[in-house]
């Protein structure tokens, strides 16, 4: 949430600067975006018994950022530098800052051995080579590996996007400059050639042009009511509703849910529970709606979704076992049903201890990773959550039967790792959103990449109103 706050600045050469507080508002940036064509009207408040008037807000992104490019390069006739053998080279790119700095940009593979050496193609976007300023100097060093790190300097040579985007040329061809060679050497001519072999530029979707196109972020939640959670009577437990603070159910799922509501128009959002024993008969059920409707298991904003776990709470027999599969299964099914690009499924699971259905939840995360759905789980409290970092596919894909997930979709984090120590529940929630929603944007545009959907034109905006009529 961002405040905005509006001043008039009264400036005179003899008066000290007065500022008038105009009004203010709070809104979030995914309103923005998740408002129609991207404007959102807020009205500013904060001057008691006075009308501030409204503000309008419009999200644009800049559209040289989206651009990626593609180039290949090689080496002829550099210097060499390895007593045993010739050169072991490599390029590193830099682009200039607007305060005459460099900075890191790219560094390709080591090509070993060679003085003539030929790069593999890589990828990097605009931004980072050159800020989306296409005549921004980038410097290119030339340099030869040593395994303990002190590299040594080849030469270098300085071009810009604008003329790498030229393609293979004549004057995309470089020497390769030694400065304390030339200064040293009367008859120095360069330290080789770098020549470009292609340069390709394509234009990339965005998470924001699918969301200005229409595309809907379907939210579920789905809590953890197994007996490992404690009688939620008592302050010890887990699921304790304590009339001073929220419970770490209820901050995970407000901190979360908060955020992604702002991209669902509607703001109706399925709620389960699992693990649980259903009155009347005592039935176990493992995707039970916490509004008690099994045909309309929707609650209306994050709200209505906490106002029906605290009621669960007091209705159903905290048991077991903690099974995430049937609900991911449930959400599954329905994200099969919409494959278009028009609606993406994000489920959000939070529990305090170990599955006990791991081989029937892999199997069901390999399935779901073909469909347009992301997996947030949350695990609070003391338990150690080691076989949860199995399924997320960071540093390893899922795989179930001899299958790997076509994509990553699972993003785990221990709710304890960023409560605040200070006990500032504000801060904690809003560390753990920032990171559990890190990789919903780049999740989304897998999907839609792999399945060739493009976004649909921004939807249109009514023109902006005559701001004298709210003056």
């Amino acid at each position: 949430m961002t405040e905005f706050s509006f001043f008039l600045v009264n400036k005179s050469p003899h008066v000290e600067e007065q500022k008038d507080f105009l009004g203010q508002t709070f809104c979030t940036l995914g309103e923005i975006l998740g408002s129609t064509g991207g404007r959102l009207e807020k009205t500013l408040s904060g001057i008691p018994g006075k009308k501030c008037g409204v503000i309008i807000f419009a999200a644009e992104e800049l559209s040289n950022c989206r651009d990626i490019a593609t180039m290949q390069l090689c080496a002829n006739k550099l210097d060499k530098k390895d007593f045993f053998g010739k050169s072991d080279p490599f390029l590193v790119f830099y682009r200039s800052n607007e305060d005459g700095t460099f900075t890191i940009c790219h560094k390709t593979e080591v090509i070993k051995n060679t003085l003539n050496p030929v790069w593999q193609p890589f990828t990097i976007p605009v931004r980072a080579l050159c800020n989306g300023d296409y005549d921004r100097t980038v410097k290119v060093d030339v340099c030869d590996w040593d395994r303990d790190g002190s590299h040594d300097f080849i030469g270098e040579f300085t071009t810009s996007y604008r003329e790498l985007s030229r393609g293979q040329n004549q004057f995309n061809v470089y020497e390769v400059l030694n400065p304390k060679k030339k200064g040293k050497k009367k008859k120095y001519v360069n330290s080789g050639t770098v020549t470009l072999l292609s340069f390709k530029v394509e234009s990339e979707f965005t998470f924001v042009d699918f969301i200005r196109g229409g595309t809907q972020l379907n939210f579920t939640v789905a809590i953890d009511f197994t007996a490992s959670n404690g009688n939620p009577s008592q302050p010890t437990s887990l699921h304790y509703m304590s009339p001073y603070q929220m419970n770490a159910y209820a901050m995970a799922l407000k901190a979360v849910g908060e955020i992604i509501q702002d991209y669902d128009s509607n703001k109706l959002f399925p709620a389960y529970g699992f693990g649980a024993k259903l009155p009347p008969d005592g039935k176990i059920s493992h995707g039970f709606p916490l509004n008690g409707d099994a045909d309309n298991p929707n609650c209306a904003a994050i709200e209505g979704v906490l106002e029906a776990y605290f009621r669960s709470l007091k209705t159903v027999q905290l048991y077991g076992p903690t099974n995430f599969a049937p609900v991911i299964n449930k959400v599954a099914n329905y994200a099969a049903e919409i494959t278009d690009g028009s609606q993406y499924f994000v489920l959000l699971m939070i529990t305090d201890g170990v599955i006990s259905d791991m081989v029937q939840t892999k199997e069901a995360v390999v399935n779901a990773a073909g469909l347009p759905l992301s997996i947030i789980i949350v695990g609070v409290g003391p338990a150690e959550f080691d076989a949860m970092e199995e399924l997320d596919g960071d540093e390893v894909r899922v795989s179930s039967r001899g299958r790997l997930a076509e994509r990553d979709i699972v993003q785990f984090v221990p709710f304890r790792d960023y409560i605040d120590r200070s006990g500032n529940q504000v801060l904690s929630m809003a560390r753990l959103a920032k990171d559990v929603l890190a990789e919903i944007p780049d999740q989304l545009l897998s999907f839609m990449k792999s399945r060739g959907v493009e976004p649909r034109p921004a939807l249109s905006s009514s023109p902006l109103p005559e701001l004298r009529h709210h003056i």
